[in-house]
């Protein structure tokens, strides 16, 4: 088995991606297969190093992307995420030159393929597969739209779903009244507004529901705009006469706990304003658990659910998303059908799965590589 250099943001750092990678690393190196992350911070993150980390890359360290590059080629394939936002210099260009210096093969997971890239980013996407050995989507739709959106080589593209942590075997709290649950980062665009109107239209329901919010506010979104969406929330909820039935929980909680809480969940809500969304971990973990989920038309909700575990309705759109919620809680058995839906391909999200995929493509990738002659044997 190769070793593995991951280059990401990584926890101590609390966003999608690093939770991505960290998950990813660890089950790579389960089983006693050296690894290392390098870790990408934009200088205001805990710079504490946690195990495994073997090299911090600050945005505020010029030209930093060398040192990187560096620590990664000590490994024996580079697995890179990449997000338009986690890299110093515009759009991210800094991880370009990084790829270029890597001396063994690299793996770029995109995260987001945007259908409508400025020309910029096209560009810079475009150069970041070329240069890399390989590249992971996590959705066919990610892949289709980088195939007609973007001047890639399609040999170099394969599809690896998001991985989910098993929780089916997560004992059920079971509650008295219906709960309702949405987690991960707080923000504008998560669309929890919508929620909170569709909770108002479920009041007539014996016992009403209960809607759990988990999760801090976005680091960049409490930057630039504080606590001012959260507060939002707070002020519709009681405009509305619903706050005493929505629990917020501004902590990021750890696997075990996230797993009881999804686990207690009677419907997921994804309400999300993004018609660009092609990967959401919230989602697969949803669906992995065997929960229904009531989602907006982003992408990855539509490739997801259409036909399987859930129900998809238009976005800000209230009224939708209440008769979804209503149709799950009363219809009798549509519960049982939507979660019996993912059962089949249910151990093909979790993460044993997920990795042992990047495992073959991996040695793939240094099979086809050529062998390295030295200078004593020429």
């Amino acid at each position: 088995m190769p070793s593995y250099g991951f280059l990401s943001t990584h926890p101590p750092t609390r966003c999608g991606l690093a939770t991505f990678n960290s998950a990813l690393a660890a089950h790579l190196t389960a089983d006693g297969t050296r690894g290392g992350v390098v870790r990408v911070t934009d200088g205001s993150n805990d710079q504490r190093a946690l195990p495994g980390v073997v090299h911090t890359w600050s945005a505020r360290t010029p030209a930093g992307w060398r040192d990187a590059a560096a620590a990664l080629n000590t490994f024996g394939v580079a697995i890179v995420q990449h997000e338009y936002g986690i890299y110093p210099g515009r759009d991210g260009e800094d991880v370009l030159p990084l790829l270029r210096r890597l001396a063994v093969p690299s793996i770029v997971v995109l995260h987001t393929v945007l259908r409508q890239p400025s020309a910029r980013q096209k560009s810079l996407l475009e150069q970041i597969v070329a240069a890399a050995g390989a590249v992971v989507t996590m959705t066919d739709t990610a892949r289709d739209r980088l195939l007609v959106g973007y001047t890639v080589d399609p040999a170099k593209v394969t599809v690896i779903p998001h991985g989910a942590a098993d929780h089916v075997g997560v004992p059920v709290l079971r509650r008295t009244r219906p709960h309702l649950l949405t987690w991960g980062l707080l923000g504008p665009g998560k669309g929890i507004e919508w929620s909170l109107r569709a909770l108002a239209r479920l009041q007539d329901l014996d016992p009403t529901p209960t809607f759990t919010v988990a999760g801090r506010t976005h680091p960049k979104v409490i930057e630039h705009q504080g606590e001012a969406y959260r507060a939002g929330l707070h002020r519709l909820g009681a405009q509305l006469g619903v706050a005493h039935a929505v629990d917020y929980q501004p902590v990021y909680h750890d696997p075990a706990a996230l797993g009881a809480l999804i686990r207690s969940a009677d419907v997921v809500l994804l309400p999300y304003d993004s018609r660009e969304q092609v990967t959401s971990g919230v989602l697969v973990e949803a669906v992995a658990a065997g929960v229904p989920v009531v989602a907006t038309p982003f992408p990855h909700a539509v490739e997801l659910l259409t036909g399987g575990p859930g129900l998809v309705v238009p976005h800000q759109d209230p009224a939708a998303l209440a008769a979804a919620v209503r149709r799950i809680l009363t219809e009798p058995g549509l519960a049982a059908r939507l979660a019996g839906r993912v059962r089949p391909a249910a151990a093909e999200l979790r993460w044993p799965a997920v990795a042992a995929r990047y495992d073959v493509l991996a040695e793939r990738l240094t099979a086809a590589r050529p062998p390295v002659v030295s200078a004593a044997s020429a």
